[in-house]
């Protein structure tokens, strides 16, 4: 062991004593879970999607003040408004103007912390303030009569209060979430070391963040719990541990002087799917200027991992609840007759449920009509699909050729476990010969980084059904990460648009 190395030793035990008694751990529930993991656990996909409430929250605020105003101003249409006096459309326009910028500047990122329930509140004053000082100048400025002042007065009033009421609506509505778990970023901590114990202290102090856990190899010789934070085991126990498709991030506090141990690290940590972070120190102190990411203040930079961009996620999830419910209601028919062509083809139910894996890791049950005769179905996907399968029924060997039989994975999509773009997900246990398909490709992980898809670039580029070979899963692989990478609204549309061609001059694919 270096020098550094024990001083940081020495360092988490004094630190991780001085957290320990100020947890207040008396609860045997808080006991169990650890005193920063929240009552109920979301999943990071359902989190990372809640980021579009704060664009549609700002959007409600800016409609209800335009709206607001134009009533007031008597206004119906575009023609009204140009032909009404400039002298009493100005002050609205410009109150309305200025409260809306007001209210974005004072609007505080409420969906990232807990602490910002008074903030929230004091830049909707400070906000109202402004914009009502700016109007009242304009009213005393400008040559208006009494009855022509009377309608920006009331406009003020109206949006003052309905905005006070929209806020405090989402912020009751933002402490369930939180309550909830569903907006705390979740992590686990990878190293028991004195970055570790400042990471669990600053955590109890803000609570902006949920510590789920801890890793470290040495698990069988410290304590059972840090500051209040459960070690879950050694680092190797992280793959497939049931608690990682709940992790936003796993950050590594080992000391940034130990570099052979953070190659190490890194290098084994980047096999998982979830973004990989290291809590940045500089000679024994946290670095708060040089990090390139951070959540809740706390400095951090990414080694790894998929970074989610919100923006692409609002736009990739409405593609999918439009797009998804217009291709139900027209499909819903032909749906109906495969149903019933299924039912009375074989014994056994229409449709055929398979736990997969989903973003981040998530298992999720992917719905499909059922092609295969009851008894020999295989939920694991250990004997992937062959030519002429005795297991496939007569009306599956149609709709498996068609891909007719995906189109219960509809359902998936509107409930938000797929997208309709995206890679294909794979059963839990899939295997490729002998082999889990899982084992054959180090990166094979990385495309559980997006939500899987009904279609993907993978499969309008060929790879499509069994991936019996080694060469066919890193085939499948490369192009689902090529696609992550790309990923986009445009590209998705394009996806869309050219599967329906693949599939029907594909004569080759067994399936």
């Amino acid at each position: 062991m270096s020098d550094s190395t024990a001083d940081a030793d020495e360092r988490w035990h004094e630190l991780a004593g001085d957290i320990g008694p100020a947890v207040g751990m008396t609860s045997p529930a808080i006991e169990r879970r650890g005193s920063l993991r929240p009552m109920a656990l979301a999943t990071s996909r359902s989190r990372a999607e809640l980021g579009g409430l704060q664009r549609l929250f700002r959007v409600a605020e800016i409609c209800i003040v335009v709206g607001l105003a134009l009533d007031c101003l008597g206004v119906g249409n575009m023609s009204g408004l140009l032909s009404a006096p400039l002298a009493s459309v100005l002050p609205i326009a410009v109150g309305a103007a200025v409260m809306c910028a007001c209210l974005g500047w004072t609007r505080p990122k409420m969906l990232r912390s807990q602490r910002h329930w008074r903030a929230a509140l004091g830049g909707l004053a400070v906000g109202l303030m402004i914009s009502g000082i700016v109007l009242l100048l304009l009213l005393a400025v400008l040559p208006l009569h009494q009855a022509e002042r009377q309608p920006s007065l009331q406009w003020f009033g109206l949006s003052a209060a309905a905005v006070t009421v929209l806020r405090g609506i989402w912020l009751i509505r933002l402490r369930q979430l939180f309550r909830a778990g569903k907006l705390t970023p979740n992590i686990v901590i990878v190293g028991a070391t004195a970055n570790a114990a400042w990471l669990i202290a600053r955590a109890h102090e803000t609570r902006d963040v949920a510590i789920l856990g801890v890793f470290d190899d040495r698990s069988d010789r410290i304590p059972p719990n840090i500051g209040g934070v459960k070690v879950l085991g050694k680092v190797d126990s992280m793959f497939g541990h049931r608690i990682m498709p709940y992790v936003d991030r796993v950050v590594i506090t080992v000391s940034t002087d130990a570099r052979e141990r953070l190659r190490e690290l890194t290098a084994r940590l980047h096999l998982l799917p979830n973004e990989i972070s290291l809590l940045v120190d500089v000679d024994g102190e946290m670095d708060t200027r040089g990090s390139t990411s951070g959540i809740a203040g706390i400095p951090l930079s990414k080694l790894s991992g998929h970074t989610l961009d919100e923006d692409r996620i609002i736009a990739k999830r409405l593609q999918d609840v439009v797009l998804g419910s217009f291709m139900l209601l027209l499909l819903a028919p032909f749906m109906a007759i495969i149903g019933l062509a299924v039912k009375l083809d074989s014994k056994g139910p229409v449709f055929f449920r398979q736990r997969r894996h989903g973003f981040n890791n998530e298992i999720i049950t992917v719905w499909k009509f059922r092609t295969m005769r009851v008894d020999l179905e295989d939920q694991t996907a250990s004997l992937q699909i062959q030519a002429n399968d005795c297991r496939v029924t007569r009306v599956g060997r149609f709709i498996r050729r068609t891909s007719l039989d995906e189109l219960p994975q509809l359902f998936n999509v509107l409930r938000g476990e797929m997208s309709l773009v995206g890679p294909r997900p794979h059963a839990v246990g899939m295997r490729t010969g002998d082999e889990d398909s899982a084992r054959l490709v180090a990166e094979y992980a990385h495309r559980h980084r997006i939500k899987p898809g009904m279609t993907g670039w993978a499969a309008i580029n060929g790879s499509r059904g069994a991936v019996d070979t080694v060469q066919a899963v890193r085939r499948r692989v490369a192009l689902d990460v090529a696609y992550i990478e790309r990923q986009s609204f445009w590209l998705d549309l394009y996806i869309i648009v050219m599967t329906l061609p693949c599939l029907l001059g594909d004569r080759t694919t067994i399936r």
